[in-house]
């Protein structure tokens, strides 16, 4: 008997329900909280890959790290009132995914 492959299946909590008008909303909200703070997560990169003094390094670094906190605490919050949602994937699917990466990595990077 053949194998049918896992179907993805959407993780989402139950959704939160905001007013659907012309004006932000809760949701509109923290949605654009979320995206400003991943759009400040990347410019810390840059940063602090472009620091030349340690301790503005070891600033921005902190800081980073606390946006980062940030993020994850509004992603959370977004997904615990159901307006993010996930994709389930097949385990099986992954650990090929995985392998793939690795090998190539192993092929561009020899030890």
């Amino acid at each position: 008997m053949e194998q049918q492959p896992a179907q993805s299946m959407p993780i989402q909590n139950p959704e939160a329900q905001v007013s659907k008008t012309p004006q932000m909303n809760d949701r509109d909200y923290l949605n654009d909280v979320l995206l400003t703070e991943k759009y400040l997560g990347v410019s810390y990169v840059h940063a602090l890959q472009e620091a030349s003094h340690q301790a503005l390094y070891q600033d921005i670094k902190n800081v980073s790290e606390q946006t980062c906190d940030h993020q994850r605490d509004l992603f959370n919050l977004m997904f615990n009132k159901g307006w993010y949602k996930m994709e389930s994937q097949d385990p099986q699917k992954i650990q090929q995914t995985v392998q793939q990466f690795t090998q190539y990595a192993q092929q561009q990077f020899p030890k």
